[in-house]
């Protein structure tokens, strides 16, 4: 895979803004560290059946690191992600730090510690990003092909699906949730990737015409994702992660080819969502984008 990456996006869009103090505090210290927005959406997907309502929770992008991401902070996510009873959770990756600015790591075990108390009748599902493939904990570790990060979330009772499809009932009927592995596992040189994702496989373990939701960390994707998907989740973008109004999507189009950067996509009669994540990678910053949790209601009338 070809891509201009993220990183000249952040670093691009940083200069734009950073002259300021008072902005620089703010993007450094307040978004990225202290807030957490809740992002709502209610739609009715193609493809899904009517009666079937289900609440979705999307956690994505911890990048779990000190001082930002502690593991305090992450069992404060968990928690108030459990006030907001979803029917399912979804956890989409890049678990491990993201950047160089830390004070100290946070091994998978105290994060998979603090995820544990997640709660959701039909259970937490997690795929992996490519930061917990690229290095351990801290970008300066080497890598152990995502096992510690897997291992995990087993321990948190947490279901990892890479290039994997299981079958659900809720309120009497089923769906799928598929899970893609990562499009960028392996780095090759300069903006080329070899992926581990399989999205032909994974979506022929899908024996029923019950709706599909596929996970899949980077957005890259959604261009070969079949109309037999309801909906598609995804995060790696950060939404940006420095939202400048009406400038970051043509920048990030223009510059960078980065077709899709945040929230509800619909395409071709395909929808996708985007979260903008909790964590941060590059540089320690968010502007105007702070941190998200991701609530769904599936089956509801926008």
């Amino acid at each position: 895979m070809t891509l201009l990456t993220r990183r000249h996006f952040v670093l691009g869009a940083g200069a734009l803004f950073l002259g300021s103090a008072g902005v620089a505090t703010d993007a450094f210290a307040i978004e990225p560290g202290f807030l957490l927005n809740v992002t709502s959406y209610r739609l009715q997907p193609p493809r899904w059946p009517p009666g079937l309502k289900l609440r979705a929770l999307v956690i994505a992008d911890l990048h779990a690191c000190e001082p930002l991401m502690p593991a305090a902070r992450v069992r404060g996510i968990a928690e108030f992600a459990n006030r907001l009873a979803p029917d399912i959770v979804f956890l989409l990756g890049d678990f491990n730090a993201g950047h160089r600015f830390v004070s100290g790591p946070v091994y998978p075990e105290a994060w998979g510690e603090a995820l544990s108390i997640l709660e959701a009748p039909l259970g937490a599902y997690a795929i992996l990003g490519n930061h917990d493939w690229w290095h351990g904990p801290l970008v300066t570790m080497p890598s152990d092909g995502g096992e510690g990060v897997r291992r995990a979330l087993r321990d948190a009772n947490i279901v990892v699906l890479e290039n994997k499809a299981t079958r659900l009932a809720a309120n009497g009927q089923s769906l799928w949730v598929a899970g893609l592995g990562d499009q960028l596992a392996y780095p090759l040189e300069r903006h080329h990737f070899r992926g581990v994702d399989d999205l032909d496989a994974t979506l022929a373990q899908v024996t029923d015409d019950s709706p599909v939701l596929l996970l899949a960390h980077e957005p890259f994707v959604f261009s070969k994702v079949p109309q037999r998907v309801s909906l598609t989740l995804c995060g790696h973008t950060h939404g940006g992660q420095i939202n400048l109004p009406l400038v970051t999507e043509v920048f990030a189009q223009r510059e960078f080819g980065m077709k899709h950067i945040y929230g509800h996509i619909i395409e071709a009669g395909r929808h996708m969502i985007i979260s903008a994540g909790l964590g941060t990678s590059i540089l320690p910053v968010r502007f105007l984008r702070p941190p998200e949790l991701v609530q769904i209601e599936i089956g509801a009338e926008a």
